[in-house]
């Protein structure tokens, strides 16, 4: 995978620590395989490091050039953020839960219990 594959995928994305831009030196190539690229995009302001793999050929060859808003990732409307009552609704289930609230579980599933 290019230089220019990388920037491009990254060019728009920033730190989700500290909202620096990610440059072409915050990312590190490390495999390489036929329809894999794993790699380590490390924040060059603050130091947090994400991973990253990419699956299926990234060839540069063929490909048509798309515009920045092509490119731009979609925001999609989805379930409201766990607030402080969804975690203490959740911790008192589970305090309150029976002794056998294993018989909950199917029995395929509780092999890996």
């Amino acid at each position: 995978m290019n230089k220019k594959i990388i920037e491009m995928l990254f060019s728009d994305m920033c730190c989700s620590e500290c909202k620096a831009d990610f440059s072409e030196d915050s990312v590190f190539i490390l495999r390489q395989e036929k329809n894999l690229n794993v790699m380590q995009i490390v924040c060059q302001n603050c130091g947090k490091s994400f991973g990253v793999a990419l699956l299926g050929n990234c060839d540069e060859k063929g490909t048509k050039e798309f515009t920045k808003d092509e490119l731009a990732l979609q925001i999609q409307e989805g379930p409201d953020a766990i607030c402080y009552d969804d975690v203490i609704d959740a911790h008192n289930f589970f305090k309150n839960l029976e002794d056998d609230w294993q018989k909950y579980i199917p029995e395929n599933l509780k092999k890996n219990l």
